[in-house]
């Protein structure tokens, strides 16, 4: 995609006052002297949210437990309720969707379900620079079944310790796999995997695949019915703004209607059912069979409010702001920042860019603490990296071009020394 680019600060403002987008930041609670560029770790507060989640504590306070079938948005079918609504930003039906859980619990629950080795088939795929979490939840499947994972689990390698080429994942889909289980963006270098051809190929081989979708769900639009995915699960915090902790979210293909879910608990029973108190377990078509406990309402309803300025945005014009954006932010960077140690450390093409830069630097956690010290949120992840993300609905074009002087002056006048070059507790 070809796009104008110049380096003055008046082009910035020019691009925010033709930002169609722009008025959604309206909706969100800022910080006039802050920039905020971690809506890939935790996104902002929008008047939407804080609606939402006032309006549960209404229900709560006026109707008491028959809140769970009165009041604006009655508890029990909530999951539900929310399910359909984030249905469309991954391209996916109704009953497809569920959100309950949270990313790991739902990638246990997943594995405990579509996990099914065989004589032949024991291994499950991954790759090495996924999320730390989830492989801790492959190695204790994988030792649930009796496996060692250091044998069982195979981690695709990464040629530059950035990337990861597809044709190197594909080439580990051998006849020993069960199993793959990948991100659909790499979580440091904001990477997106070629999903539909990855899901092709080891529905060819005959292996099931599913997704971590935790750094694109909110941020890239996905197709999972088009492309047969298998399975995914998410977190909706970060792009998707539905608060800290928030309740996460999960897909099954309904081509897996019917399944039992490895994992069962209550309030996956069919809702006709669940109050017989039966002790033979009914599940419920589709994705809500998944559900295991009871949903933490006050932690799901936030998410109502944020899904309503999706559903008003329209994820495909999320993701083209978001690519200019980006793509405006590495030009910047190669321009103004040239000579002073650092390095892109994310995919130029668009088709490979999720929604964050990655920046590298040698001083990269002490530049992120000098940041912060100047009001810019950034993000510092292990060894060397600074991900910033300009969230489409809240982010402007000046705030990209600010950041990017700051970070000039920063290594320039050495500003970062009086800090040391350690992530703190949380980084």
């Amino acid at each position: 995609m070809n796009r104008q680019f110049e380096t003055s600060k008046e082009y910035a403002m020019h691009l925010d006052l033709i930002d169609p987008l722009a008025s959604f930041r309206d909706e969100f609670y800022l910080d006039p002297e802050t920039i905020y560029l971690d809506g890939n770790s935790l996104g902002l507060l929008s008047k939407r949210a804080e609606a939402s989640l006032l309006s549960s504590l209404e229900d709560w306070k006026q109707y008491g437990i028959d809140g769970w079938t009165k009041g604006v948005t009655p508890w029990f079918t909530l999951s539900e309720k929310l399910g359909a609504l984030t249905a469309p930003l991954i391209g996916a039906q109704a009953d497809e969707v569920i959100v309950t859980g949270s990313t790991t619990i739902n990638l246990h629950q997943l594995t405990a379900t579509f996990y099914h080795p065989s004589e032949q088939r024991t291994k499950i795929l991954a790759d090495e620079l996924t999320f730390p979490s989830d492989i801790y939840a492959l190695q204790s499947q994988l030792r649930l079944h009796g496996f060692d994972p250091e044998q069982h689990l195979v981690q695709v390698k990464s040629r530059d310790g950035r990337i990861l080429e597809e044709d190197d994942i594909i080439a580990s889909m051998t006849d020993e796999v069960a199993l793959i289980i990948l991100p659909t963006v790499l979580y440091r270098s904001g990477q997106i995997l070629d999903i539909p051809r990855l899901t092709k190929e080891a529905h060819n081989r005959g292996i099931l695949i599913g997704f971590d979708g935790c750094h694109s769900v909110g941020a890239v639009p996905h197709y999972f019915d088009e492309w047969d995915v298998d399975f995914a699960f998410w977190c909706n915090y970060k792009h998707l703004n539905a608060g800290p902790g928030s309740v996460a979210g999960l897909y099954v293909n309904k081509r897996h209607v019917g399944i039992l879910p490895g994992l069962t608990g209550w309030f996956g029973s069919k809702k006709d059912k669940q109050f017989d108190m039966e002790y033979t377990f009914s599940p419920a078509q589709g994705a809500g069979s998944f559900q295991i406990g009871t949903p933490h309402i006050l932690s799901m309803a936030p998410l109502k409010g944020s899904l309503e300025l999706f559903a008003e945005a329209g994820i495909e014009r999320i993701r083209e702001k978001s690519l200019i954006c980006t793509q405006y932010f590495s030009d910047l960077i190669e321009s103004e920042l040239a000579g002073l140690g650092f390095e892109i450390g994310h995919p130029r093409e668009d088709k490979r860019r999720g929604g964050h830069i990655c920046l590298e630097h040698l001083e990269a956690a002490r530049i992120c603490k000098c940041l912060k010290e100047e009001k810019i949120i950034p993000d510092y992840r292990e060894p060397n990296i600074i991900r910033l993300a300009p969230v489409a609905l809240y982010n402007t074009y000046l705030e990209v071009w600010e950041t990017v002087q700051t970070l000039k002056r920063i290594v320039k006048d050495k500003q970062y020394e009086k800090f040391e070059n350690k992530r703190e507790v949380i980084a």
